[in-house]
């Protein structure tokens, strides 16, 4: 116990950056929030059964929670991804700001 509680002295001030940062929230709500869609899945698949659907299920995750966030659409991303790999072009990108560019 006394160790743990030295550790968390040590990290004591991060525990406060948001009342020193603007737009830090204080919980972890929207984290929360957008791992929700990836654990319901998990929860009524049972996971994947592979290394390789595993990586699946997580860039699709990434790419399709992301574009939401962006207010971008998932399907036309998806469907130009696919399109763009069948002529060995690769993928727009998915920063914000950066819909029309090419990813690096």
């Amino acid at each position: 116990m006394e160790g743990k509680c030295r550790e968390m002295l040590k990290v004591f001030p991060a525990f406060w950056t948001f009342v020193r940062v603007a737009g830090v929230e204080p919980t972890n709500n929207a984290a929360e929030r957008a791992l929700r869609p990836v654990v319901l899945y998990r929860k009524g698949c049972f996971g994947t059964h592979s290394e390789k659907g595993s990586r699946f299920v997580e860039r699709m995750f990434t790419v399709a929670l992301t574009l939401r966030q962006q207010k971008r659409d998932v399907l036309e991303y998806l469907t130009q991804a696919c399109t763009r790999a069948t002529k060995g072009l690769k993928p727009m990108s998915l920063l914000p700001g950066h819909a029309h560019k090419v990813a690096a």
